[in-house]
């Protein structure tokens, strides 16, 4: 095996890195929609919460753990009727995003909830006090006062997110796992694999990097 990189068509590999872009960057930002909110309810309306709700509660969390527990590639085969049924084909970067959102945000949204866990409850009950809505405590308390964990946690799940995109990748989601699976191992051509390897390992860096930043950032403490 020789990695000269002779088999490389170049235009392709660029291609494939802005889908691996585009399909982390966009699932990313549904997962942190939708994954605060799951965890904002986790949160809210457990035992004590503001919104106490045994059945609430009893089923969020149960959609959370069994979305959790499937393994993403499964995942996607389970979710083929949906996706094609959403965006009318099963293939390419579109068709990846409702299997990585739904895949990455209840991950995300048990982070969420483990960061709202951690926040002074003296905080809170100051701010009930001095009589602020529900709605007040959420964004001026709540999500304020977790902002640096969340922060960490959606970094966590990007690269998540990243590895997700290369098995979606396997089955004809395009992007640097495609390009890895189909241009390089199916053709013997691991000059492909090796480099679609070194291009991932910098993206997850470089998403690292951002995430470790805007926490210290945002960090008070």
């Amino acid at each position: 095996m020789t990695l000269n990189f002779a088999n490389i068509d170049w235009d392709k590999l660029m291609t494939a890195t802005y889908e691996t872009f585009y399909m982390t960057l966009i699932s990313l930002t549904g997962t942190f929609i939708i994954g605060v909110l799951l965890g904002l309810l986790l949160y809210l309306t457990a035992k004590d919460g503001l919104w106490e709700n045994k059945v609430i509660n009893f089923i969020t969390a149960t959609i959370v753990n069994v979305f959790r527990a499937i393994p993403f590639i499964i995942l996607i085969l389970l979710l083929f009727p949906f996706t094609y049924f959403l965006i009318g084909t099963i293939r390419g970067p579109n068709a990846a995003l409702p299997a990585l959102i739904i895949g990455a945000a209840p991950f995300y949204g048990r982070l969420v909830e483990i960061a709202l866990k951690e926040i002074d409850k003296g905080v809170i009950e100051a701010a009930q006090s001095m009589g602020a809505s529900t709605r007040s405590i959420i964004f001026k308390v709540l999500l304020p006062e977790s902002m640096p964990a969340l922060i960490s946690g959606i970094t966590v799940t990007a690269i998540a997110l990243i590895g997700y995109t290369a098995m979606a990748g396997a089955i004809g989601a395009g992007g640097l796992g495609s390009y890895a699976y189909y241009a390089g191992f199916q053709r013997r051509a691991f000059d492909i694999v090796f480099i679609c390897s070194v291009i991932i390992v910098f993206i997850v860096f470089i998403f690292q990097f951002i995430g470790d930043f805007t926490s210290k950032k945002l960090d008070k403490r």
